[in-house]
């Protein structure tokens, strides 16, 4: 094959990365207010009641965001007495998690965990570490969030 001449595959990835980079450009300038109220009202019912009184404590009042990232969607939530409600982008969050959607897919389902994610590339933890480690040691506690019917 001539290297001077693209390939016929060439023309239309580069078309599907352009179109991808839009639409994530976009995405990231939407609110993040109705995806975060999606997600909170799922956590609370899948890990709010597995959580004790003590990890509960640990994990409130600090604001999360999660971003998955060939989407740009983002989401921020924090724990509050009430259970995990959305947060507002004023809110700056302790710890900002990004990762690719079959990431963080796998990191529900317990077919891998944090720290493998973290250190093959596909998970980034940014922000407060410590708080960062009480939420990866709680999240690993209480098991994966989504079991497959079987």
């Amino acid at each position: 094959m001539n290297p001077t001449v693209p390939s016929p595959g060439a023309g239309i990835t580069g078309a599907l990365e352009a179109l991808s980079g839009r639409v994530r450009g976009i995405v990231r300038r939407l609110p993040t207010q109705p995806p975060s109220l999606v997600l909170a009202l799922a956590l609370n019912r899948l890990l709010l009641p597995r959580l004790t009184a003590s990890q509960r404590q640990d994990l409130a009042g600090r604001a999360v965001e999660i971003e998955v990232v060939e989407p740009g969607l983002r989401v921020r939530l924090e724990l509050a007495a009430s259970g995990f409600v959305p947060t507002g982008p004023a809110r700056t969050p302790a710890v900002v998690i990004r990762a690719r959607a079959d990431a963080l897919w796998r990191l529900m389902r317990g077919i891998d965990d944090a720290d493998r994610l973290f250190f093959d590339r596909a998970l980034v933890i940014e922000g407060d570490t410590e708080f960062g480690l009480v939420l990866k040691n709680t999240l690993d506690a209480v098991g994966p969030l989504w079991r497959e019917a079987r």
